[in-house]
């Protein structure tokens, strides 16, 4: 009877031992079954962290992972209150006792955290923790990482079979993340190939050989193929509703088009030029390359086709055929002329009177010295336009300059009268003298040209802000308002009545702008209309507003002293042109600078985070997005300068955006040589200004440098995430003062963001635990109760 008793008892209790251990088993696969549902990584890791708490019963739990090089790279805490978070959070010695335990030849398993900690020299753990153990996180033979668990002060020890499901769950947690890691990584590869491809100044298209649907189209494609700005329409049916052309006129069979013929024949193509005829009725020359795309058993599965829009190159080649258009005219004139007096002085059969033959050889003189100037003004057009055009800038005295222009001027043999008025006591400018008289002549030959004669030209010199400004007024005959912004255009021509009085046949105007804008200015015209006179207008840079006087002559516009400081300079271009952020990415990099590219709207904001340029150089025309709205938001989130590109070269426009805060406005087509000089003007003249947010902030050890966007303790810098740096920054800003919790959400999360005071307080914990700062004692960021936070005052 008693065996049988206990035998009964025995076998209840292994049924009951059973169905613990299906009961642990049935947990634990729930438990890896949810950390793998999801490759997100912030996700998985908060699915370990809870799950390794839940399956141990356990008070608490810590997830911390390793980079390969030993950092610690994320810590999860999960099971501890709010006061508890904050108090582990503000503990000096946390980081160092983590990286204590990752390195313990074996996994922790002890008693009481609190008294392993303090024996081993980290003291006064701020959390009565109990029991705790830990399993590693290996993948392969590396330790990434470890699970720890806690009982918190209850007393309680961990079982040996909670040590096992612990051990048992981290390897599988080390797949989850492994597998998340993994994926972050192609699915950053993939989005970088993506913007890659989306930049690309050639149209891509990807179609499926057996469908022929089109899989993926880039931007430049879809501008070529008539897609509006930011409209989503059907690649597919697009492409089916164009008609393609060959040079001649003749309509290209719908077999015979590139992209059919590859998908049907496996055929390569190769730089075949056509017309793509558009559903509006606008048509594109283009240069069409078709590859097949064949899987492993050889069987054709895609077609990638690039389209290049040349129509540049045909406004080019337009361009080029003025051009020697106007060569030859302007050159076989005074040719005509010098071979005509040459001819009669040599072909007299008399004696000529010596007055007949000086005045012959003065026009022979006067007309070499026509073609030479032409021949001058060439090459400093193709050195404006190379960014090699040689400017020697130094401290110079501009009322002297201006004399020397006019005195010039009036011994040309010029009617008109020439008024000057010029501000007393004007600081000196970084200019090189020569070339500004250059411009002053051309201005004032301009003027002379189109007045009538002993009509009066008046020059103006003035002073603003760290520009000295030089005006040429004459009473001419005006330029209507839609011709302005053609003026500095090379060989633009806009007819009245006959005659060219835009641009002309000349080049006067373009070097003026190219040589102002090597300086560090900017030049412009204005006018009230036609019969109202015209007022050219150009600013040139003080010494006072220059770091340096410098000498731009090479090719890559940077033969600047301040070049090998720029390396640090960060310029964020924001355009959907892929070819202007080619250019333009190509002009700051040969330049010294670092340049951050891309053609969403929607990443600028990410981007000043991430990146923190230096300045912004923002197109004012984007898909979805209003240029102007886009400058007031950069400018109202950060003090970085902003300069604005655009095809609007329209008053109301540049006012605008001058306005809303823009440092500087480039209207396009622009030469590398200006853009840089633009830049380094904007820069310059942000740090002028110290009161415009540029100025460190310092107090005590703590230094926060807005311009180089560092921060420092003691000197040695302090590691930040873009939203802590902000936060730190809007706080710096307007030290002493409080501000609110409203308003800190708004300027650091945006109006819309949904976030609250629980995740400002969590950022502010572990801004003041990267300061070192104690919130019951602190010395950088303090709390005002309910209200907000302030900083200290310097």
């Amino acid at each position: 009877m008693g065996d049988a008793v206990t035998g009964s008892l025995d076998g209840d209790r292994l049924r009951a031992e059973i169905e613990t251990l299906r009961a642990r088993l049935s947990n634990l696969t729930e438990a890896i079954l949810r950390i793998s549902e999801d490759l997100d990584l912030d996700t998985v890791l908060q699915e370990v962290v809870d799950s390794a708490r839940t399956l141990t019963k356990a008070r608490y739990s810590v997830v911390s992972t390793h980079s390969e090089s030993g950092e610690p790279q994320d810590l999860l805490i999960s099971g501890l209150s709010d006061d508890e978070r904050e108090r582990v959070s503000q503990y000096p010695l946390g980081w160092a006792l983590l990286e204590y335990l990752f390195k313990l030849p074996e996994p922790l398993r002890t008693r009481d955290l609190v008294a392993y900690a303090d024996a081993a020299g980290f003291p006064d753990f701020p959390v009565d923790s109990g029991a705790c153990i830990a399993a590693a996180i290996r993948v392969g033979d590396r330790h990434v990482g470890d699970i720890y668990i806690g009982k918190g002060p209850t007393g309680d020890q961990f079982s040996l079979e909670d040590e096992e499901t612990l051990k048992m769950f981290a390897t599988q947690a080390a797949l989850a993340i492994t597998n998340a890691r993994r994926y972050g990584e192609e699915q950053r590869a993939k989005a970088d190939l993506e913007a890659l491809v989306n930049t690309s100044p050639v149209g891509v298209l990807v179609l499926d050989a057996l469908t022929r649907k089109v899989v993926k189209v880039n931007n430049e494609a879809r501008r070529i193929m008539g897609f509006r700005s930011g409209e989503d329409r059907d690649g597919t049916r697009v492409l089916e509703s164009l008609e393609f052309r060959r040079l001649d006129g003749v309509v290209v069979p719908p077999d015979d088009v590139p992209h059919e013929r590859s998908a049907r024949t496996g055929e390569t193509v190769r730089a075949e030029e056509l017309v793509i005829g558009l559903a509006s009725g606008d048509q594109v020359t283009t240069l069409i390359n078709t590859t097949p795309i064949h899987a492993e058993d050889g069987q054709l599965v895609a077609v990638v086709a690039t389209i290049q829009d040349i129509t540049p190159l045909e406004e080019l080649e337009r361009l080029r055929t003025d051009f020697l258009g106007m060569v030859s005219h302007e050159l076989r004139t005074p040719l005509t002329s010098i071979k005509g007096s040459a001819a009669t002085v040599l072909g007299t059969t008399s004696p000529l009177d010596p007055a007949e033959t000086r005045q012959f050889f003065r026009i022979i003189e006067e007309q070499a010295d026509r073609m030479r100037d032409l021949i001058n003004n060439l090459l400093d057009m193709t050195r404006i336009e190379a960014g090699t055009l040689s400017v020697l800038a130094e401290p110079t005295d501009i009322t002297a300059v201006i004399d020397q222009a006019k005195n010039a001027f009036l011994s040309g043999g010029y009617r008109n009268s020439l008024d000057v008025e010029v501000m007393p006591n004007l600081p000196q400018v970084a200019a090189d003298g020569e070339r500004i008289v250059q411009v002053l002549h051309n201005l004032l030959s301009n003027a002379s040209k189109y007045s009538r004669e002993w009509s009066p030209i008046r020059v103006t010199g003035w002073l603003e802000d760290t520009h000295v400004v030089i005006s040429v007024d004459d009473a001419g005959r005006g330029i209507a308002g839609e011709h302005l912004p053609h003026l500095f255009t090379k060989f633009s021509r806009v007819d009245t009545e006959g005659d060219h009085r835009v641009g002309g046949h000349g080049l006067g105007l373009a070097i003026c702008r190219g040589i102002v804008e090597a300086h560090g200015g900017r030049i412009w015209a204005e006018s009230n209309g036609e019969g109202e006179g015209t007022r050219f207008i150009f600013t040139i840079p003080t010494v006072e507003g220059t770091t340096h006087s410098r000498r731009l002559d090479s090719t890559e516009g940077s033969a600047d002293p301040g070049v090998g400081s720029r390396a640090r300079d960060r310029i964020l271009v924001v355009d959907d042109d892929p070819q202007i952020l080619r250019y333009v990415r190509n002009t700051l990099s040969k330049a010294g600078y670092t340049p951050v590219v891309t053609g969403d709207a929607d990443e600028v904001s990410k981007l000043l985070e991430s990146e923190r340029p230096q300045l912004v150089l923002v197109n004012l025309v984007l898909p979805g997005v209003d240029g102007f709205e886009l400058l007031k938001q950069i400018r109202t989130d950060s003090d970085t300068p902003v300069i604005v590109l655009s095809g609007r070269g329209r008053g109301q426009a540049i006012a605008k955006a001058f306005e809303l805060g823009a440092a500087d406005f480039v209207v396009k087509p622009f030469s590398p040589v200006e853009l840089v000089a633009r830049i380094g003007a904007a820069l310059r003249q942000a740090m002028a200004y110290p009161h415009s947010g540029i100025e460190p902030y310092v107090c005590g050890d703590l230094a926060v440098n807005h311009l180089e966007r560092a921060v420092t303790l003691a000197g040695k810098p302090v590691r930040l995430t873009p939203t802590e740096y902000k936060l730190l920054l809007e706080l710096s800003r307007h030290p002493g003062r409080v501000l609110t919790h409203d308003q800190l959400l708004k300027r650091v999360w945006s109006e819309d963001h949904p976030a609250d005071q629980r995740l400002l307080r969590s950022f502010i914990k572990n801004l003041r635990h990267k300061l070192g700062d104690d919130a019951r004692n602190p010395s950088y960021i303090f709390t005002q109760s309910g209200v907000g936070y302030r900083l200290a005052e310097p």
